[in-house]
């Protein structure tokens, strides 16, 4: 085999060797998958509705039950195989939010409960956290200087 000199050659030799990706089937299973979570949380809104709940605590009942099933799930590594099934799918805010959190708190486990666990865990949320909260706060700021 002729060794590699450019990086157009480099750019070839892994077009060949890269699978190609199925797009529409990866974008079809993400749609269906994330739909059936909204459905399931929809569910779970009608349900508390009907058992006498107003909106908001029933978006909280929703936003509880949904943490914690991906929670469960991800301590039983179900959610991860349901990530690479359904890709962004899966990662419908509330869920992936859960997902982000439970997974390092696992990962780091054996490193002790106070540097791995509490140490860790915010370690793909906490960037999530710290920009959205500062950006709720500047538009908060901004909307009530403007009206």
């Amino acid at each position: 085999m002729k060794p590699i000199e450019t990086k157009q050659e480099y750019s070839n030799y892994v077009d060949q060797k890269s699978p190609n990706s199925p797009i529409l089937k990866n974008c079809f299973n993400a749609f269906w998958v994330g739909g059936l979570i909204c459905s399931i949380g929809q569910i779970i809104s009608d349900f508390c509705k009907f058992q006498g709940l107003d909106e908001t605590s029933s978006s909280t009942v929703v936003s509880i039950v949904l943490i914690g099933i991906a929670a469960i799930l991800t301590g039983l590594n179900v959610f991860n195989k349901i990530g690479k099934f359904a890709g962004a799918g899966s990662l419908i805010p509330i869920t992936g939010f859960a997902n982000s959190i439970v997974s390092p708190a696992i990962e780091y486990k054996s490193e002790g409960y106070v540097m791995g666990v509490g140490g860790k865990m915010f370690t793909v949320a906490g960037p999530v956290l710290v920009f959205g909260i500062s950006a709720s706060v500047i538009i908060g700021i901004i909307a009530t200087l403007a009206f």
